[in-house]
């Protein structure tokens, strides 16, 4: 059994980009956001999943002071009946 010629052989000069995510920014920093309006349920459904669950930081990307701020909104529209405590298939 003979060794593989250089052009068989694959090498790679950098590292491959498999599985590279773009990194996550908060939303409210970059647009300058203040103040999360809990009179907005179009907005706050962005960070709802289907089953009315709020969206973890993890996922949505936030820092941790708007990511409070967006969970005390979520709580006082739910509070108000703007959003449901529980959402089957609310998207």
């Amino acid at each position: 059994m003979a060794a593989p010629s250089s052009n068989e052989q694959i090498k790679f000069l950098t590292a491959t980009k498999i599985g590279l995510v773009k990194k996550k920014y908060c939303r409210f920093k970059k647009s300058g956001i203040k103040y999360i309006d809990y009179k907005d349920p179009e907005y706050l459904l962005k960070f709802i999943n289907e089953q009315g669950k709020i969206v973890p930081r993890r996922v949505s990307g936030n820092s941790l002071k708007y990511q409070r701020k967006v969970a005390t909104a979520i709580k006082r529209a739910r509070h108000l009946a703007l959003l449901p405590f529980i959402g089957d298939l609310l998207k």
